[in-house]
């Protein structure tokens, strides 16, 4: 087992998933702004720290992607927040791409940037505590999209990324995201996911990645959230895995979902029955930013010193999610 190994199984195993709080402080304000909160660098770390305070923390969050502001900042208690998030048992990660521009002699697709000066950014952030990273390659379906140049640019893009993660002791995590944007199928959803992963896992192993010390983030298999023809959580949870089985080498430990835009409660029943039907060798687990975090949110914005009731929300989200991880998820597990 290498110690980039054992880094991966620390975060996602015996059912623990990944709190994304990588928003970008523009996403931050959004999300600020829409709960009626002004969005300060005290106000972000403040609601931040609640969650990473939480007692939850130890029994189901075994990694916390940050963004570069919070990774710098320091608790109320004078702690750094990297110091906070060990404290409880999590790893601390870091975003290091700079987010998804206009990809040239494409139309409307994009890709992701960041690696321009990467290895010196990366020693930083595992000087501050940092061990593992994130990179975000998004993909739109319809009008022949995504097209063969975007899929090989964003795929290239995160195994260089990757490899430059490894060389600094640290895990990469690969998220190519196919966007539920559209109103394509499923099984449109399922091509064009199967074709992204393949090419990534491809350039991986081109650029000589060590597959034991990566964590897969993908999307799950839905239709387009405009179609007309949705398919069920138990379809869902078929076409995801067949999707991975048949696109993920096996040294890969495990994959955490991203949530892509479902609600709280929808990305965790689909993650609950794909646990409960997986047949792969791969841990399935989460890696949720809003389906962890939003309810809280939402809490906390109508009293910004209530952060008992604040973290209780979050505990209770953050259990449900581990009980999926787990395929011990139900409705009336919900509702106790």
């Amino acid at each position: 087992m290498t110690e980039l190994n054992k880094i991966a199984l620390k975060i996602i195993s015996k059912g623990k998933g990944i709190l994304a709080a990588d928003e970008s402080n523009g996403t931050m304000s959004k999300r600020l702004g829409a709960v009626g909160v002004s969005s300060t660098p005290e106000n972000r770390l403040k609601f931040r720290e609640i969650l990473f305070s939480s007692d939850i923390m130890n029994e189901c969050i075994g990694g916390v992607i940050l963004f570069d502001e919070t990774i710098n900042q320091f608790t109320s208690s004078g702690k750094t927040i990297p110091e906070l998030i060990s404290s409880s048992g999590a790893v601390p990660g870091i975003k290091v791409d700079t987010g998804a521009k206009d990809l040239a002699n494409s139309t409307k697709e994009k890709v992701t940037e960041g690696l321009d000066g990467l290895r010196e950014r990366l020693k930083k952030y595992y000087q501050l505590g940092a061990r593992f990273t994130k990179w975000r390659g998004v993909f739109s379906i319809g009008n022949e999209k995504p097209s063969e140049l975007a899929i090989h640019s964003n795929s290239h893009a995160l195994a260089r990324y990757s490899a430059l993660v490894q060389e600094c002791g640290m895990v990469p995590i690969v998220e190519p995201e196919v966007l539920m944007d559209g109103d394509h199928s499923a099984d449109e959803c399922y091509n064009k996911t199967s074709e992204v992963i393949k090419k990534c896992f491809e350039q991986l192993i081109f650029n000589k990645i060590d597959l034991s010390g990566v964590i897969l983030k993908p999307n799950m298999i839905l239709a387009g959230s405009l179609s007309k023809n949705k398919i069920s959580s138990e379809e869902i949870s078929h076409k995801t895995i067949q999707c991975l089985k048949n696109s993920v080498p096996t040294e890969v430990p495990g994959i955490a979902f991203l949530s892509g835009g479902q609600s709280e409660i929808e990305a965790t029943e689909n993650l609950n029955l794909i646990n409960k039907n997986n047949n792969t060798k791969f841990i399935m687990t989460y890696s949720f930013g809003r389906a962890l975090q939003q309810s809280a949110l939402k809490k906390w914005s109508k009293n910004i010193k209530d952060i008992e009731e604040t973290q209780r929300i979050f505990n209770h989200r953050a259990k449900m999610c581990t009980s999926a991880a787990q395929g011990k998820w139900s409705s009336e597990l919900e509702n106790k």
